[in-house]
């Protein structure tokens, strides 16, 4: 099987490595990166604008790379948290593009500290934001911020992994889902 991404990110990678393992045991695969562009703002600022950059990743390496079996994006994203606009969630979008099937999921989410949402108010990237206060360099290409914040217990490639299994729904329970391209 053969299964393209739509980053070069370490931490994507092996979360989409990890989910295609656990739900297809017996196959062998081989995941390959491309580097495609998510269209959308370095650090998109809400659910629709991180669903876009997804989808956008999944099909650009659906073009860069024709001959595979599924094509992935992922897209890291924040949103405001309900009822208040200075405190933002973080999460990730996942679209799964299979050649008669699609699929998409969103991870869990969790509330990022003050002093992290001040910098993105100010203009920073959460992984620089992460950086900066973790005095860690390249976090969001290693545990990225959930791994900073629970010291290791949750890592980047495991909260990406989760949101991967769950866009793979529509695969394995295909009688459920109708065909449709992404």
């Amino acid at each position: 099987m053969r299964i393209i991404v739509g980053s070069q990110n370490p931490a994507k990678l092996e979360a989409v490595s990890v989910a295609f393992a656990s739900f297809f045991p017996e196959v062998s695969f081989d995941v390959q990166p491309v580097i495609a562009s998510s269209g959308v703002s370095p650090q998109p600022m809400s659910d629709a604008e991180t669903l876009l950059g997804a989808t956008n990743r999944a099909r650009a390496a659906r073009e860069l790379e024709g001959d595979a079996d599924f094509w992935l994006g992922i897209e890291g994203g924040l949103q405001p948290v309900p009822g208040e606009p200075e405190s933002y969630l973080s999460y990730c979008w996942v679209v799964v593009l299979g050649r008669q099937q699609a699929g998409r999921a969103r991870s869990a989410s969790y509330e990022l500290p003050k002093a992290i949402c001040d910098l993105i108010r100010q203009g920073m990237e959460l992984g620089d934001a992460d950086d900066l206060i973790f005095g860690v360099s390249g976090s969001k290409r290693d545990s990225g911020g959930v791994g900073l914040l629970t010291d290791g217990r949750v890592t980047r490639s495991q909260f990406y992994a989760e949101a991967v299994k769950l866009a793979l729904i529509p695969f394995v329970k295909p009688d459920l889902f109708p065909a449709r391209e992404g």
